[in-house]
């Protein structure tokens, strides 16, 4: 396990850095929703476009989503699809395996995990994660039963922890730690506890902070910070 912190000036930009490196040559990429990442996808938008690149063998992943139509302005993938996928729509476009959040919690979950599942064996080359001020990620939120689970890749979470509180499908630590690499993507002192709480010098694996459990079971987890979510932490990496 390698965890690595690091302060960035603009941290959408430095993930789409990696984001891009992830996603030329048909990787397998998860996306989180959220403010941030949805400035990083713009920023990658603006990256392919300035690159020419070629995303026709990409996949991109929803991490997480809510239990709402596509087109519901809470959606997860109304907001990727607005960002990323509509401003790269054309014949060099990624393709997209979207939660179907409308089916409910349990349905979506089955369906999204045979999807996986039929992809074959393999890694995501990335998973891209949020941090909310409540130490949670992706919709894996503190002390649930989900945290515990390692035989799905996929669940219903009928309780949202934090707003906007209706049902949601997660990804499950199994799934989001079978990457090859994981990305956190944190900005604003609103999330400095929780960061510390989750990767500081005397974080532990704690269900409380459910952002904690990743780091030993993950290969190598980048925290991409601004300086006001990185206040009291030293940068630099945790082995």
């Amino acid at each position: 396990m390698t965890l690595e912190i690091e302060l960035a000036d603009d941290p959408p930009r430095a993930c789409a850095a990696m984001l891009i490196g992830a996603a030329v040559g048909g990787g397998h990429v998860v996306l989180a929703g959220g403010g941030t990442p949805r400035a990083a996808y713009e920023e990658l938008v603006q990256a392919v476009q300035a690159v020419g690149a070629d995303l026709s063998e990409t996949c991109f992943w929803v991490g997480d989503e809510r239990c709402v139509p596509p087109d519901d302005e809470r959606s997860n993938y109304k907001m990727i699809k607005e960002s990323l996928l509509d401003p790269l729509a054309g014949p060099r476009s990624p393709t997209v395996r979207r939660i179907k959040g409308e089916l409910g919690p349990e349905a979506a979950a089955a369906e999204y995990e045979r999807e996986l599942r039929a992809a074959g064996p393999g890694r995501f080359d990335l998973v891209l994660l949020g941090l909310g001020p409540d130490g949670h990620t992706a919709s894996l939120f503190p002390g649930q039963e989900s945290l515990s689970e390692r035989s799905r890749l996929v669940v219903g979470v009928p309780e949202a922890g934090l707003e906007p509180f209706v049902p949601r499908v997660t990804l499950t630590l199994s799934a989001l730690t079978s990457a090859r690499r994981v990305v956190f993507l944190v900005s604003g002192e609103s999330k400095a506890d929780a960061v510390a709480a989750a990767f500081g010098p005397g974080a532990v694996p704690d269900p409380h902070v459910p952002s904690s459990l990743l780091p030993p079971l993950a290969e190598e987890v980048t925290v991409l910070l601004d300086a006001s979510a990185a206040r009291g932490l030293a940068v630099g990496e945790r082995s």
